[in-house]
């Protein structure tokens, strides 16, 4: 079955980074277009990056766009995102999606 595990959240300041993984399983990971969402205290979800499925192309959220850096290693069956000049606004927790499969999340909090 799908699995998608999380990492690399945490705590950092105001512009400062963090690099997100997402270890998947249980599919042929090469084969499928990836992405991140996140979900803010008191807030729904929301779509942050996406990656075709070789990386050939990349899409971002305006909200996110010339800060974070969404990438993959298919060798590894990894998904990443580098998130940089992180944003109070940017503290959520982060998931990785194929389709309706998503991870546990990983807590990110930016703050002073």
């Amino acid at each position: 079955q799908v699995q998608l595990v999380e990492s690399g959240g945490g705590l950092a300041q105001p512009g400062g980074s963090l690099r997100l993984s997402c270890a998947a399983s249980g599919f042929t990971f090469s084969s499928y277009a990836m992405s991140w969402a996140r979900q803010a205290p008191g807030k729904g979800l929301e779509w942050v990056s996406g990656i075709y499925s070789d990386g050939s192309d990349t899409y971002y959220a305006d909200s996110v766009k010339g800060r974070f850096t969404i990438s993959r290693d298919n060798a590894k069956n990894t998904l990443y995102l580098q998130m940089n000049s992180l944003k109070p606004e940017d503290t959520a927790v982060y998931y990785c999606n194929l389709g309706y499969n998503w991870g546990q999340g990983t807590q990110v909090t930016v703050s002073s």
